[in-house]
């Protein structure tokens, strides 16, 4: 029988229940789950894009893990305080903890990786520590302790594993952190051991024996398969090639498809921490891309319900702003932009548009964005762009996009549970740093919404900080430092005897440390 255990909220889709039976965990087995694109790299504390983050995050660890309504559960610490006045966090350490090498983890990792290296290469994490935190200081080999500069409540949410990866100092401290060659073989201290990569075919972890929770991992073996055609990652589901297809690697009409399979099981949980926006980065550094004017032009002129109902086959919402419906301070009480094409074209003509070449950065994450962007690249020159689409792998498209060089860009990024973690980054003038495709890549600078979102992040008070993010929400949403696109969901497809596969609020990128096969 098909199953699911989601009737999809932004979707008409709707499959049938499996009936969940009470069983024994069985020990042993070999999953295999597909990952598209292939990672440009497993050292997660050096490229955050999803694809590293799901095959890494059995590898790394961090200090916590979050359930789907993001309550904090122990991961590397085992309990945690927050002083009474807010600018303390205490975390305790698990004691019986090893890294993939054999050597024992402990403070000194901790303090390491979040004061020193994560400070250097993480555009989350960076403004964060800079912004708030005083020190980071070791108490005793297991007890690590955050001193803040002011209470910031969202900063028990920093401790996911791909936001704060916890690196072993023994092999990372003294050294250029991008050129390791621990980087080829990353040594964590999760559930699973980096093995082997074939490259274009796939990436083998093996289960971690001294694994600091007893029992844990019930796999024997996970191997991420690389399998480039969409078609042919359907057929290897069909065929039983594959055990699990991660949210976004098949063509969202094949999900309803693939759902009714025997033994197939269909879920939408696991993205609640990540809450998926995407959006077209304006290059502010280029003439036009600074015109208010223009970038109205651009939002008015795209056909973003096409989007949702066709591409994304329902599986979207359109987005209103910055911040995801999904996220804690949303508002509906914004500037809307609906379809039209005839307000696009004067407004291009207010911008003094003559005809420029305009380049938009497709995002090569599969079929689907790539007829996304081709459907606003048409949509573009129906309104009078003339607009040439940019093709490239996986790490071009980073390259571009740290290089700034690109017009308009793809793309689509986390929320993090908290605008002050996932949704400030890209905004604030404080987070333009060339080199990273995960910050302000825009170059936006807005005075007002700098002190709103410092203003918000520091506030104790709900009420609060939803009256500052809401109007933070309104001068962004009338601004348009980036055209807004759509709120994604991207179910997980699995067969129905991979049990306990989500259990977290990030889903995939930590989804095999109880995962057992009937």
């Amino acid at each position: 029988m098909a199953g699911s255990d989601l009737l999809f909220g932004l979707s008409p889709l709707s499959v049938g229940a499996i009936t969940a039976v009470a069983q024994t965990p069985k020990r042993g087995g070999v999953v295999r789950a597909v990952v598209h694109p292939e990672p440009s790299s497993l050292m997660l504390g050096l490229v955050q894009n999803t694809p590293t983050q799901m095959v890494s995050g059995s590898i790394y660890e961090s200090l916590l893990k979050y359930g789907h309504d993001l309550t904090p559960l122990p991961s590397l610490a085992e309990r945690w305080e927050v002083s009474a006045d807010g600018k303390a966090y205490t975390f305790h350490l698990k004691k019986n903890v090893k890294w993939h090498d054999g050597r024992p983890f402990g403070a000194d990792d901790v303090v390491f990786s979040t004061d020193k290296f994560l400070r250097e290469t993480h555009p989350r994490w960076r403004p964060i520590a800079t912004t708030h935190v005083e020190r980071i200081e070791k108490v005793d080999d297991h007890t690590v302790r955050y001193a803040l500069k002011n209470p910031f409540g969202p900063f028990i949410l920093m401790f996911e594993l791909s936001t704060t990866p916890i690196v072993p100092r023994h092999l990372y401290e003294g050294t250029d952190y991008k050129t390791n060659p621990a980087n080829n073989t990353p040594v964590g201290t999760g559930p699973f051991k980096f093995s082997e990569w074939q490259r274009g075919s796939y990436i083998k972890l093996v289960r971690n024996a001294d694994y600091h929770v007893p029992g844990l991992p019930y796999l024997d073996e996970v191997y991420w398969q690389v399998i480039p055609d969409a078609a042919a990652r359907v057929v290897a589901y069909e065929t039983g090639r594959v055990d699990i297809l991660t949210g976004g690697t098949v063509e969202n009409f094949d999900v309803a498809k693939l759902a009714k399979l025997p033994n197939s099981s269909v879920t939408g949980k696991g993205w609640e921490m990540i809450a998926p926006l995407s959006w077209l980065w304006f290059n502010h550094r280029q003439g036009l891309m600074a015109k208010k004017a223009f970038r109205q032009a651009v939002m008015y002129g795209m056909d973003r319900e096409f989007a949702k109902d066709v591409i994304w086959n329902g599986l979207a919402r359109v987005a209103t702003g910055p911040i995801s419906s999904k996220t804690r301070f949303y508002s509906d009480q914004v500037t809307r932009y609906p379809f039209d094409p005839a307000k696009a074209k004067t407004l291009l003509k207010e911008a003094g548009y003559k005809g420029e070449p305009i380049r938009l950065l497709a995002l090569p994450y599969g079929e689907a964005w790539t007829r996304w962007a081709e459907a606003v690249k048409q949509n573009l020159t129906d309104i009078g762009l003339n607009l040439q689409l940019v093709t490239t792998d996986v790490a071009g498209y980073g390259q571009r996009l740290s290089d700034w060089d690109f017009d308009l860009a793809f793309t689509w990024l986390s929320q993090f549970g908290d605008p002050a973690l996932g949704v400030a980054r890209s905004y604030v003038s404080s987070n333009i740093a060339k080199g990273s495709p995960w910050n302000n890549v825009a170059g936006y600078v807005n005075p007002d919404i700098d002190k709103l979102f410092a203003e918000a992040a520091a506030a104790n008070d709900a009420a609060q900080r939803q009256a500052l993010y809401t109007r933070a929400q309104q001068i962004l949403a009338d601004d348009l430092p980036v055209a807004w696109m759509l709120e994604l969901e991207f179910p997980t497809i699995h067969r129905s005897n991979v049990q306990n596969l989500i259990k977290t609020a990030t889903g995939m990128n930590d989804a095999f440390q109880d995962a057992w096969k009937a």
